[in-house]
C-alpha cells in the first residue's frame, strides 16, 4: 500500500504531466498507456469544459441492460456489502458505460451524486473524458484511472478501479463494475476487488441463463442451447434468427412472410419446422405469438447494442463475417442491409486508427474503412501508400 506522502506525490507528477502541452516518450513512460492514449482521444472530443458530472440518461430507454439488471437480482446483496465494508462507490455500468445499478456506503454517497455516479450516469469516454469505466470497457481489461487521470476535473479527488463483465458463455463483454473512492485511500489491492465483483456477476449470469439460447449468425452459423450446439437446417437458424429480432413474438404468417416473402412455400413446411424446433429446445419456444422462451443472445444482437452505445471498436470486433450470407429471408436480408449501413456510417465517423486498422486486415475489401484510414493517416506515413493500393483493387 503506498504511503499519504508517495500519493501526495504521485498526484503531482501526474497534474505536472496534464499541464505540458505535449507528453514527451520520456514522460508518457511514467503513465499506463491506456492513460495516455485515453488523454489524446480525450482532448480532441468534444467535450464541454465546464462538464462536471456525467451526462444522466432514464435507463429504463437503455435496451442492453436487461441482462445485466437480471443477473443483478441473485448477486445485489453480496455487492451491497462489498461497497459498505470497503467504504467505496460500487457502480454497474452497460457496454456504453452507462451506469444501470449502484451501491454506496454513507460517506461516499454524497461525492457519487456530485459527479453523477449513479444510475443513468453515462460514462463514455466522448462525453465525459478519460475514466475507469470507459477505459476498462475500450482495453477489454481491469483498469484503474487515479485523481487527475481523470479528464473531468470533478472527478480529481477520486480513484476508480474498473473490471469488464465477461458473458461466461459467449466471451463477448456485457457490461464493466467499478469500485471508486477517494485518492487518498488508493490500494493496489482494489483492481483485485472489482475484478471479484466482476467475477460475481458472471456467477450470477451463469444462474439467470440457465435456458439460454445463443445465436452466432457472422460468418459461420451456429446455435447453442445451454452450452451445446444444436444440429440445425439453416431454415431453423434463420427462424431463431427471426424471432431473436422479434421478441415480442409473430403469427404464423407473419413469420412465413418474414421467412420466405412471395416463394412458394406451403404454411405446412413451416409448421413442419417449427414443430422440429420445439423439440430441440425442450418447450423453449411459445405459440401464439411464435416466440423465444430461454433467455437469448446473440453476435449480431450485440453488435448492433454496440453501436447504439457508440463503442464502434466492439462493433467491429464481432463482426466477423456476413451476417448469414447464404439467406434469402427477405426480412433478415433487409435487417442486414441496415446493420451494414450502419456499421459502414459508424466507420467514416471513426477516429481510431488502430481499430481501423484491424478491421482492414480481417476485411480487405472493406473498401469504406480504408478510405476512413487515408483520410485519418498522415500522407508520409508508410501505411498511406499501401492504403491507396488497396483503394484501388
Amino acid at each position: 500500500m503506498m504511503t499519504e506522502q508517495s500519493l501526495i506525490q504521485h498526484r503531482q507528477k501526474i497534474d505536472q504531466l496534464r499541464q505540458s502541452s505535449s507528453l514527451s516518450p520520456l514522460h508518457a513512460a511514467q503513465l499506463e498507456q491506456s492513460i495516455v492514449s485515453s488523454w489524446q482521444r480525450s482532448s480532441s472530443a468534444d467535450i464541454p469544459k465546464d462538464r462536471l458530472a456525467a451526462p444522466l440518461v432514464d435507463i429504463q430507454k437503455v435496451g442492453s441492460s436487461s441482462t445485466l439488471s437480471h443477473a443483478l437480482q441473485y448477486c445485489a446483496e453480496n455487492l451491497r456489502h462489498i461497497a459498505k465494508q470497503s467504504s467505496m462507490v460500487l457502480a454497474v455500468g452497460d457496454i456504453g458505460s452507462t451506469v444501470l445499478w449502484t451501491a454506496s456506503c454513507p460517506e461516499m454517497r454524497k461525492v457519487a451524486e456530485n459527479v453523477h455516479l449513479i444510475e443513468g450516469g453515462q460514462w463514455r469516454e466522448e462525453l465525459v473524458g478519460t475514466n475507469a469505466l470507459a477505459l476498462s470497457i475500450k482495453t477489454q481489461q481491469s483498469s484503474c484511472v487515479f485523481s487527475s487521470e481523470h479528464y473531468m476535473s470533478s472527478a480529481h479527488d477520486l480513484v476508480c478501479y474498473a473490471a469488464p463483465i465477461i458473458d461466461p458463455y459467449s466471451k463477448q463483454i456485457l457490461g464493466v463494475i467499478d469500485l471508486s473512492t477517494t485518492w487518498h485511500k488508493h490500494n493496489n489491492l482494489g483492481l483485485l476487488a472489482a475484478e471479484h465483483c466482476s467475477t460475481l456477476i458472471q456467477s450470477a449470469l451463469l444462474e439467470y441463463q440457465k435456458q439460454r439460447l445463443y445465436i452466432r449468425a457472422f460468418s459461420v452459423p451456429q446455435v447453442i442451447f445451454n452450452g451445446k450446439a444444436l444440429v440445425l437446417t439453416p431454415r431453423q437458424t434463420e427462424i431463431l434468427a427471426i424471432l431473436a429480432l422479434c421478441p415480442q413474438g409473430l403469427s404464423l404468417d407473419s413469420l412465413h412472410q418474414a421467412l420466405y416473402g412471395e416463394r412458394k412455400v406451403s404454411i405446412g413446411t413451416l409448421k413442419a419446422e417449427m414443430s422440429q424446433l420445439r423439440d430441440l429446445l425442450g418447450g423453449m419456444l411459445g405459440s401464439r405469438p411464435y416466440r423465444l422462451l430461454a433467455h437469448v443472445e446473440a453476435d449480431f444482437l450485440q453488435t448492433e447494442q454496440s453501436l447504439d452505445a457508440g463503442y464502434i471498436d466492439s462493433a467491429l470486433k464481432l463482426y466477423t463475417g456476413v451476417f448469414l450470407a447464404k439467406t434469402e429471408s427477405p426480412f433478415l436480408c433487409a435487417w442486414r442491409d441496415c446493420l451494414e449501413s450502419r456499421l459502414s456510417d459508424a466507420i467514416f465517423k471513426a477516429n481510431e486508427t488502430d481499430v481501423l486498422l484491424k478491421h482492414v486486415a480481417r476485411f480487405p475489401e472493406a473498401i469504406d474503412a480504408v478510405e476512413r484510414l487515408i483520410e485519418l493517416m498522415p500522407k508520409n506515413h508508410p501505411v498511406h501508400q499501401t492504403l491507396l493500393k488497396f483503394q484501388d483493387i
